[in-house]
């Protein structure tokens, strides 16, 4: 019965149900009409019996998101374009306020930066505007100086403000340094704070830094401001901050070190520490700095010499295999990176060498005209016997601008180094002392093997490594004034040097475009304080002779056009200053005659002979001198009738030792 009754009842409801929502439909919605239309699929005779579904409900409603849709979509087309940017510009805006919380005041200070950084405002509206924006950053410095925006905006407020205004700022970042200096834009203030921080405040950070120096060398952004602090920093600050990375007690006690004691060797011997415990220590600290390659700060250079100055033979020699390569192209440009480099190229395989050029392919002409970088060039020629790698990528490189090489202070001495190695003149004592430098662990060699190695070469090759270094003196006994080491240095490679030197200078090429090069610009090199060297040292022929088996015809070409420029008419009009009147380039070719006959030979002919009264006077009057002063015998008979008339008649004076030499 019950089973009966739900069968009666359950069409009786869905009747009802049915019903309704077909009344309901037909008023309100198109679909069961279509539906209905269609005889095949809905019998007339069973109108009720078709399955109902609540799902259809949704999408027949009138309310439903789909209509909902279609009438943002009609709104939305009623917009204009102008509308609708505006509109999401909003929306931006809204999501910013949301997410920075210090949104409005960056906006102020934005607009007040617009106005303070202008170059045509005047120091009372600055001044004005940067109390202002400091006034709203009371308090909140800290807290916005990571903003892209408000960095830069305090940036110009340091560098204008007044003294107070900027000490009030640096005591509100005092607390936060250490986290300022790992931030990406704070890193930016930072640096112009230290630039204007007075000394006491400047000890005040430096102190702070400590026990953090080795991690924030670890960071790339942080080893930017403990650099920045390094340089400005006095010779204790530096010690100061050096010290931490060396070892542990020094980290923890740093009153143990004076500045007395500046090399790591003399700490140790000081404080009696253990070597091998501060080898660890300072392996410990390189390693990861090295791994990031953060090699670009001078700080880390220097740590790396001291590292080097008590490594064994194994550890050292794995630091050079590390650094040789692409990686030591960013550190060359510092005076301890300098060295580092070159004890790479001195201490390294055949196969590392390699790298440490291939690595410098592209960044040849920078590293030249670089005062640092220049050396290393210099050590490599001086030293690798792959003359062909060397002229492929370094040779090739320099010749594509080779005129502003020889006029550039730095770029010129790697070509002096080819014509005339090792002279005093061109390199300072410090670039000869560190040509000379080493790794004690690496270039350690018993005497006897030096001495037997020094039997073994012949006689003419040790002449010209006495004439390459003049720091290496031989005495009389055939023993040489300097150490071991520094004798198995100044060797370089197995390669004669000359030999060496022929290959890169005249083999390659390089020496034949120098020549034109001096040809074409003879009046600017001349008159020019760094040409001058050059094109005197191309004019002798280089040290040895090494230029005329080859090239003496462009010699003569060359001497031929310096007289030509000498052989000028005097005009007073002319706004150009003479050749032989110009300050460099009388005492150049002064020099040129003195000591290269065939050159005077060419001038005196060309120049001077029947003019020496018009060029008795002034800076001109040395060249006229120096032909009586020549060692060459040809050379003064040459000149002699015509000078003996201008000294007699007083129009030409030599000081009376020369003059009594030269009669004797």
């Amino acid at each position: 019965m019950a089973a009966k009754n739900q069968q009666t009842q359950k069409p009786k409801k869905r009747k009802q149900i049915s019903s309704a929502k077909i009344d309901w439909d037909s008023s309100k919605s198109k679909k069961p009409k279509l539906l209905a239309s269609n005889p095949s699929k809905v019998p007339s005779n069973k109108p009720l019996k078709k399955p109902f579904k609540l799902p259809k409900q949704k999408q027949e409603h009138p309310n439903h998101s789909k209509f909902k849709k279609l009438e943002s979509g009609n709104e939305n087309k009623e917009l204009t374009k102008r509308e609708l940017r505006f509109q999401a510009k909003e929306l931006a805006e809204a999501r910013k306020k949301r997410r920075k919380p210090h949104y409005t005041l960056e906006q102020e200070l934005a607009s007040l930066w617009e106005k303070m950084r202008r170059r045509n405002i005047a120091k009372e509206d600055r001044s004005k505007l940067i109390t202002e924006a400091l006034q709203k950053m009371k308090g909140k410095i800290p807290e916005i100086t990571g903003s892209h925006v408000s960095s830069r905006v305090l940036q110009t407020c340091v560098k204008y403000c007044s003294q107070t205004e900027r000490d009030a700022v640096f005591a509100e970042l005092r607390p936060h340094l250490l986290t300022l200096a790992c931030n990406t834009y704070a890193v930016h203030l930072m640096k112009k704070m230290l630039d204007t921080v007075s000394k006491t405040q400047l000890a005040g950070v430096i102190s702070s830094l400590r026990g953090h120096v080795s991690s924030l060398l670890r960071h790339m952004v942080g080893s930017v401001v403990i650099e920045h602090a390094y340089q400005l920093g006095n010779a204790t600050q530096k010690q100061e901050l050096l010290t931490e990375l060396y070892s542990t007690e020094l980290q923890l006690f740093k009153d143990l070190v004076s500045i007395k004691e500046s090399r790591l060797i003399d700490v140790i011997s000081k404080l009696g520490l253990q070597k091998s415990s501060v080898l660890r220590h300072m392996s410990s600290v390189i390693q990861p700095i090295l791994e990031k390659g953060i090699v670009d700060h001078s700080m880390i250079h220097k740590v790396l010499i001291e590292y080097l100055s008590i490594a064994d033979q194994s550890s050292a020699a794995d630091l050079i295999q590390q650094l040789s390569g692409p990686l030591l192209v960013r550190m060359i440009h510092t005076r301890y990176g300098s060295k580092i480099g070159m004890f790479c190229v001195k201490h390294g395989s055949a196969k590392e060498r390699k790298k440490i050029i291939k690595g410098m392919k592209g960044h040849i002409i920078k590293i030249a005209h670089d005062q640092c970088g220049c050396m290393v060039l210099i050590c490599i020629v001086s030293m690798v016997d792959d003359t062909k790698l060397i002229t492929k990528i370094v040779i090739r490189e320099l010749q594509t601008t080779l005129k502003e090489l020889v006029l550039d202070k730095s770029g010129r001495r790697l070509l002096l180094q080819l014509l005339h190695p090792n002279c005093s003149h061109y390199l300072n004592p410090d670039d000869l002392a560190s040509l000379n430098l080493s790794v004690p662990s690496l270039s350690a060699k018993s005497e006897s093997e030096v001495k037997s190695e020094k039997i073994s070469r012949d006689e003419e090759s040790s002449k010209e490594a006495a004439r390459s270094d003049p720091d290496v003196t031989t005495t009389e006994s055939g023993k040489s004034d300097t150490s071991p080491e520094d004798l198995y240095l100044a060797e370089g490679g197995k390669k004669d040097p000359g030999l060496r030197r022929r290959e890169l200078l005249v083999g390659s090429g390089l020496a034949e475009n120098l020549v034109d090069v001096c040809i074409e610009n003879a009046g600017e090199l001349l008159t020019s304080n760094f040409g001058k060297d050059v094109i005197f040292e191309v004019a002798m022929g280089g040290s040895d002779d090494i230029l005329h088996p080859s090239l003496d015809e462009k010699l003569n070409n060359l001497h031929e056009a310096i007289a030509a420029l000498a052989a000028k008419p005097k005009s007073e009009e002319s706004e150009e200053e003479h050749v032989l009147e110009n300050f460099h380039s009388s005492r150049t070719l002064r020099k040129l005659v003195l000591h290269c006959p065939a050159f005077a030979s060419t001038l005196w002919k060309k120049s001077l002979e029947g003019k020496c009264q018009l060029w008795a006077q002034g800076h001109s009057s040395k060249i006229v001198c120096a032909f009586w002063e020549s060692v060459d015998s040809q050379v003064r008979k040459m000149a002699k009738e015509e000078l003996q008339l201008l000294i007699d008649g007083g129009i030409l004076k030599f000081p009376e030792t020369k003059q009594l030499a030269n009669e004797g």
